[in-house]
C-alpha cells in the first residue's frame, strides 16, 4: 500500500517573490524556466508559490475553479440567511413586534456581501496543477495549504457531479493515492471536467 502524500501548510508571508516563468514547449505544455525573459512566456507568479515548480518541470494544466464556485459555495448560507429574515419578518407580523423592513435588508445584504466576499477570498487562493511529476493542489485564506502527489503515486482517479455542479456543467475530480480507494484530494467545481480528466488519464499514462 502506497501511503497518502502530507499535506503541508504555506504562510502567505514566506511566499518567495520571484517570478515564475513558464516556457510553451510546443506540444500543449509550459517548461518551468524561472531564469529566462522571453516576452512569449507566461508569468504565473500570481497564481503559485514561487518554489512549487521545479526547473524544468513541465506544467501540463494550470487551472482554477470556476467563478461559479463563489456563488455555488455559498448557496447555503444565501438560503439561511434569506430564510431567518422571513422568518424574522413572520414573526414580527404575528406578534406585532415593530421591526423595520428597511434595516433588517440592510443587515442581510452585510452578511451576505461578508460571505461571497469570504468566497471570493477562497476561489482567488485555488489553483490546481497537473505536471509531468506531480498533481498540486493550492487552497487557503488566510493560511496557505499545499497538497501534492508523485503522479506514481496515484492508484486511479474519479470525475464527479454533484446537482448544483451539472446545472452550471462543472464537475469536480478526485485522486487516490491509497489501494483502499480513498479520495485524498479533489479539484472541485472545474469547467470541462471530462475533458480534464482525460488529460490526467494522458498524463497519468505517459509520465507515472
Amino acid at each position: 500500500m502506497i501511503a497518502p502524500a502530507p499535506t503541508t501548510g504555506l504562510s502567505r508571508t514566506r511566499r518567495q517573490r520571484r517570478s515564475i516563468k513558464l516556457r510553451p514547449t510546443g506540444d500543449g505544455t509550459f517548461r518551468a524556466d524561472p531564469d529566462a525573459a522571453l516576452p512569449s512566456q507566461i508569468r504565473a507568479n500570481t497564481l503559485l508559490p514561487a518554489e512549487l515548480i521545479q526547473p524544468g518541470e513541465i506544467i501540463i494544466l494550470l487551472l482554477k475553479p470556476s467563478p461559479w464556485f463563489i456563488l455555488l459555495e455559498s448557496i447555503r448560507s444565501v438560503a439561511v440567511v434569506i430564510a431567518a429574515i422571513l422568518l424574522t419578518l413572520a414573526a414580527a407580523n404575528f406578534t406585532g413586534f415593530g421591526v423595520r423592513r428597511r434595516d433588517l435588508v440592510a443587515v442581510a445584504v452585510v452578511m451576505l456581501g461578508i460571505r461571497l466576499f469570504w468566497q471570493f477570498l477562497d476561489w482567488l487562493g485555488r489553483v490546481y496543477v497537473l505536471t509531468d511529476r506531480r498533481i498540486i493542489r493550492v487552497r487557503g485564506v488566510v493560511r496557505i495549504q499545499v497538497y501534492e502527489a508523485q503522479l506514481k503515486q496515484i492508484q486511479h482517479t474519479i470525475t464527479s457531479f454533484s446537482a448544483r455542479e451539472r446545472l452550471f456543467a462543472l464537475g469536480t475530480i478526485g485522486f487516490a493515492t491509497a489501494a483502499n480507494g480513498a479520495i485524498e484530494v479533489q479539484w472541485r467545481m472545474i469547467a470541462h471536467p471530462l475533458e480534464v480528466h482525460q488529460t490526467v488519464i494522458k498524463a497519468l499514462s505517459r509520465y507515472r
